[in-house]
């Protein structure tokens, strides 16, 4: 039997035990080592990128382009496999999160008796719960100690059995509680499951993944007006409940049912995925190896948060997607935002569909784009440009027509991109799984944590123009250029020393 045959036997027959798995096979260095080169591409005779899954051909970063059939047949099982339930997670995530703000014109705040900015707190302290176990979730997940495909699974669980239990509170405080508590929850989900995309998808794939999953967040919101208004006019007044109240319980019980299909179909690491054969297991682990730019050995998840924590590159792209989250923090307040155009609640939850549907295309559309040029800062540029036009039209006028599509410019461009930016950090600063799942979660702790303070920017005094608040989402996204523009030339200069340091060429950073 051959060496790479009895490897595969042995994967194949492994249980879930860490000192089973291989950290990060050193070894897979040396069977991928080529000779990339930038600006180069396939000629008559060029050396395969790997005999048994690459097809030769590389981009101007010596990243591969093209598929063998087996992994074309494999991408395609993982996406049949892995999107659509992470799809469905974070939908689920996203509206029973942002639920309270279509609750509010539903008299939340008159039945719970809020006053002042006590509305604006409960929003805010969902994010301070949700920054307390971002990071420990994704290194606990990166050290093979426990199933991914679990861990989400009985998060989500416990997210939906708290976002019910909102239904029964009666005052500020019951709310302030289950919000905290909602946050900490959900806070495993999406850092997760990014981490989850990025241990299966090569750099020019994972932004469009990306980008999918992130439209559940989109039409989420989309939707969450259309729900919330046909719950309000159908069960409203039901047996003594007022309908934002059953809004919740309906949430929180189709979140169970997904959390429970979810621990059969979730994935967990490449050698240990339960629905790919054991040669699937192997090319999928291959192809990452050779995907990595300065791919080097695990030495465990401490280890792996102190070689994020101690990389320079990650502290620019935490101001980076600080920033742009930021600019995305009118994401509980957009009801509000489009309410000022003055037409009735069930009108206005209706009119925040259209440009959460045109914001979800755009930003699949832009992801797609960036992974088939496997570039970053044009597009990020590009989607910035057109938020920047939506908050300046937002604040300068209060004429209808302009202001509504000031709502389709600035959530277009905000949400457009979020995928890019977390690909990028993925492939600059994903030299171990560990390292790679570190700097996503602390990426996204501290970058969450902007919607702590952002709810501050919209009080009820400053509407209908809210001119704080959109003022300050312009000064974001111009922020976020600079960041981008500022890792491009970084990255630029590494790429020039890696080529002096080997001047036959090799795997470069994409930017």
């Amino acid at each position: 039997m051959s060496p790479k045959a009895t490897h595969q036997t042995a994967i194949s027959s492994i249980g879930y035990n860490e000192k089973d798995m291989p950290a990060s096979r050193p070894g897979s260095i040396n069977k991928v080592d080529i000779e990339y080169c930038e600006n180069t591409i396939e000629v008559p005779g060029a050396v395969k990128a790997d005999i048994d899954t690459g097809t030769g051909q590389t981009d101007q970063f010596g990243t591969q382009v093209g598929y063998s059939p087996e992994e074309k047949a494999l991408v395609r099982k993982l996406d049949w496999h892995i999107m659509p339930i992470l799809f469905c997670m974070y939908y689920m995530n996203k509206t029973d999160q942002n639920a309270i703000a279509n609750a509010r014109l539903n008299n939340l705040e008159k039945e719970l008796h809020l006053k002042g900015n006590q509305f604006n707190i409960c929003v805010s302290v969902l994010y301070a719960g949700y920054t307390l176990i971002q990071i420990p979730s994704n290194m606990l997940m990166s050290s093979k100690k426990v199933r991914p495909s679990l861990w989400m699974a009985c998060w989500m669980m416990a997210w939906a059995a708290v976002s019910a239990a909102t239904a029964g509170v009666h005052s500020y405080s019951g709310l302030f509680a289950v919000r905290f508590l909602l946050g900490f929850a959900e806070a495993p989900f999406y850092p997760g499951a990014i981490y989850l995309l990025s241990l299966f998808y090569t750099r020019r794939e994972i932004a469009t993944r990306i980008s999918i999953l992130y439209s559940a967040n989109i039409f989420a919101t989309s939707f969450a007006g259309l729900i919330a208004a046909a719950t309000f006019a159908t069960l409203g007044g039901k047996h003594g409940l007022s309908g934002w109240r059953y809004l919740f319980i309906i949430l929180g019980a189709v979140t169970f049912g997904i959390a429970i299909v979810a621990l059969w179909l979730l994935p967990d690491h490449p050698l240990t995925t339960r629905w790919l054969t054991p040669e699937q297991r192997q090319l999928a682990q291959d192809r990452m190896d050779r995907d990595t730019v300065g791919l080097v050995e695990s030495k465990g998840s401490i280890a792996g948060f102190k070689q994020a924590f101690t990389d320079p590159r990650l502290w620019l792209f935490v101001p980076l997607q600080t920033m742009h989250l930021a600019a995305c923090g009118f994401n509980s307040f957009f009801p509000t935002v489009v309410k000022t155009l003055g037409y009735s609640t069930t009108v206005t939850l209706a009119l925040t569909c259209p440009p959460y549907l045109v914001s979800g295309g755009f930003a699949i559309l832009l992801g797609w784009s960036s992974g088939r040029f496997n570039e970053r800062t044009w597009h990020i540029t590009a989607g910035m440009v057109v938020a920047l036009i939506g908050f300046i039209l937002a604040t300068t006028t209060l004429s209808t027509a302009p202001r509504y599509i000031s709502c389709f410019l600035f959530a277009t461009g905000a949400y457009s991109a979020n995928s890019i930016i977390i690909g990028w950090l993925s492939a600059t600063c994903g030299q171990t799984p560990e390292k790679k799942a570190a700097a996503l979660s602390i990426m996204n702790c501290i970058s969450m944590a902007s919607f702590i303070y952002t709810p501050y920017l919209y009080p009820a005094s400053d509407g209908p123009r809210y001119r704080m608040a959109m003022s300050a989402n312009a000064a974001f996204v111009t922020g976020v250029v600079a960041c981008a523009w500022g890792m491009r030339i970084w990255l630029q200069s590494m790429n020039r020393s890696l080529r002096r340091e080997n001047s036959e060429g090799r795997l470069l950073y994409a930017y």
